[in-house]
């Protein structure tokens, strides 16, 4: 499903020099994003109203953030980025859990597997970077275990999130309430390139 040309318009505007990622604590660090200069951008307006659709573009980006510490638990590892097995497991488990709440599993199911495409090419993203540059790879494995543990609570949050949303995805506003509440979570984040495409594969299935 290809994404509408407005979405990603508004997701590039949001791109920062400075790549955000997770600290096995949780704590957001700035990581140098080669061929980007130390520059800061001028900062964009804080939108002042939410997106309807912000709850769901939240836990998506929040979810997005994780890929970092799994590439960096995986890196030198030898372990594939591809899981076939745990993708299963979290595609069943979120569809019980849609079930669970009277939302579609079908389509939580969908979406949910938009997250993981998205979050392995952050994985095969910073897999390229840390094989360049070796400088920028990481010196510390999380634990994986760990980390898998806050994306499935992050799961939760997003089918629940899924599921209060049903009637704006359906709504003909949809596109651009999504593209405003990327475009709000992106001012909070600022993430790079890199993960600005892949926030943009994450909400390929959102509106209904």
């Amino acid at each position: 499903m290809r994404t509408p040309t407005p979405l990603r318009r508004l997701l590039t505007t949001v791109t920062a020099t400075a790549a955000v990622a997770l600290t096995a604590t949780g704590t957001a660090v700035a990581v140098p994003v080669s061929g980007t200069t130390a520059t800061t951008p001028a900062p964009l307006a804080a939108p002042h109203t939410l997106s309807a659709l912000h709850p769901v573009v939240g836990p998506a980006a929040e979810r997005l953030a994780t890929a970092d510490l799994v590439a960096a638990a995986k890196w030198g590892t030898g372990s594939p980025i591809d899981d076939p097995a745990r993708e299963q497991q979290v595609l069943d488990t979120v569809a019980a859990q849609a079930r669970a709440i009277g939302a579609d599993p079908d389509e939580v199911r969908r979406i949910f597997r938009d997250q993981i495409e998205a979050n392995k090419i952050v994985q095969r993203g910073l897999y390229q970077r840390w094989t360049a540059h070796p400088e920028q790879a990481p010196t510390t494995k999380p634990d994986l275990a760990v980390v898998r543990q806050t994306i499935n609570r992050i799961n939760t949050d997003l089918v629940q999130a899924l599921a209060d949303s049903t009637p704006e995805r359906a709504a003909p506003t949809c596109r651009p309430e999504l593209a405003f509440a990327a475009l709000q979570v992106g001012y909070d984040q600022h993430p790079d390139a890199l993960h600005t495409r892949a926030l943009v594969r994450a909400l390929a299935s959102v509106c209904r």
